[in-house]
């Protein structure tokens, strides 16, 4: 999530800390975690030891994994440049958004998985990983993911640290969307979370999580003192899935007396419901799906000295977005996204707004991706519509034209190992 605004102070005044002491948030940037179980036998019937075949105890050993990924691309936005993104030639979405050639990130994942316990390192370096990783005090920005993990049994799992939000259909890494740029849905909501998430995999496929973390995407500690609930039920299958997520937790922390600053401000708790779902119809169709709504409730200000609530409506995020595929071939396959996503009451102020502070977007993106081996060419082309005027292009007389459409056209290619 890229909204801070009230939380940056905090982590740029711990910045400056960490500075004077030592001149340190969606994989793979979502790395799988890779399990091998060890086998302990032991003969109670004999005192012959019998060695075991070199190749069984090497399945029986705890396996270690270093693997990740590097992307680049060229990016157009046909000289039309986005108004609410800074004057970025590219839509209000995250990552892809450089002129000309441009670098994405390498992304690099060390992984141990024991008999009960493990960890996964992740950890991503050029612009791609600086925007995913933006909430950190130190302003590292490469730790994409840290966390050790311990296995209660084969159903029950604990982790613990930094890790790639569980909300949402698309996600930090490259390798694993079918798209290269990314959604709105995706780009405003969660990318990190540090915190403490059981996992659960019961029978036929039913999966849940149940975590407690700091507000979303700030990573390396809590300087806000308020906690971030999260949840999700799942159900997989052969042919796909399908997962409930949610979100619930105030995101900036709580006004105090007597350190208060004069007018100041603070959100109420954010709530975000989600679902994600992807099957294979066919042997060459797949269909994915993601519909995501966020609200943050009226929270509280500084008034002549006093915290008083604030007043006014909630406000909110609602969006959905479908991923038809057909593969052609083994090395060819063409998709498609198409989403939809509305702001309430000035939620987020990334396109134009009406005076109320609604707004809406429509954007279609067309893919391809063409593998050979490792590296994976895709070729897209994107439209972006919005309900007010967002975007401007400059006349022949060097006057900014106003308008409504933004067309963007990436190549981009993507090495994994």
């Amino acid at each position: 999530m890229k909204n801070l605004k009230n939380v940056l102070p905090i982590l740029l005044l711990t910045s400056i800390s960490f500075t004077a002491l030592a001149q340190q948030p969606t994989v793979l940037a979502s790395a799988t975690e890779k399990e091998t179980e060890k086998e302990k036998k032991a003969s109670e019937k004999t005192e012959v030891i019998v060695e075991e075949p070199a190749a069984k105890k090497e399945d029986e050993e705890p396996a270690f994994t270093f693997s990740g990924s590097i992307d680049t691309y060229l990016h157009s936005s046909f000289k039309t440049q986005n108004a609410f993104y800074g004057g970025a030639y590219a839509p209000s979405t995250s990552f892809a958004d450089l002129k000309g050639f441009s670098l994405g990130m390498v992304n690099l994942i060390a992984s141990y998985a024991g008999e009960k316990a493990g960890f996964v390192g992740d950890i991503v370096l050029g612009p791609r990983g600086q925007a995913a990783v933006f909430g950190t005090a130190s302003g590292q920005a490469i730790i994409n993911q840290a966390y050790a993990y311990y296995k209660f049994s084969d159903k029950l799992t604990l982790n613990l640290g930094q890790f790639n939000t569980f909300l949402g259909y698309e996600v930090i890494s490259p390798t694993v969307n079918f798209h290269y740029s990314t959604s709105y849905l995706f780009s405003w909501g969660p990318f990190n979370h540090t915190g403490a998430r059981l996992d659960y995999a019961g029978e036929n496929g039913f999966v849940a999580k149940l975590a407690v973390m700091n507000p979303t995407d700030i990573v390396e500690f809590n300087p806000v003192n308020t906690y971030t609930l999260g949840a999700q039920l799942g159900k997989t299958s052969d042919k796909g899935g399908i997962w409930l997520n949610f979100l619930y937790g105030d995101q900036d922390g709580t006004l105090e007396e007597g350190t208060v600053n004069a007018d100041e401000t603070s959100g109420g708790k954010l709530f975000q419901a989600d679902v994600t779902l992807g099957y294979n119809l066919s042997e060459t169709f797949y269909l994915g799906f993601n519909a995501s709504m966020q609200s943050t409730a009226v929270g509280e200000e500084e008034n002549n000295g006093s915290i008083v609530d604030s007043t006014g409506d909630p406000s909110s995020f609602l969006g959905f977005a479908v991923y038809p595929k057909l593969t052609l071939s083994e090395s060819f396959a063409i998709g498609l996204r198409a989403e939809y996503f509305s702001v309430k009451n000035s939620h987020l102020e990334i396109f134009g707004l009406d005076g109320n502070g609604d707004g809406s977007v429509t954007a279609f993106t067309l893919s391809g991706n063409y593998k050979v081996g490792g590296l994976t060419f895709i070729p897209e082309f994107r439209v972006d519509m919005t309900s007010e005027d967002s975007f401007s292009t400059l006349s022949d007389s060097g006057v900014a034209e106003f308008k409504k459409m933004l067309p963007t056209l990436n190549l981009a290619a993507v090495y994994k190992f």
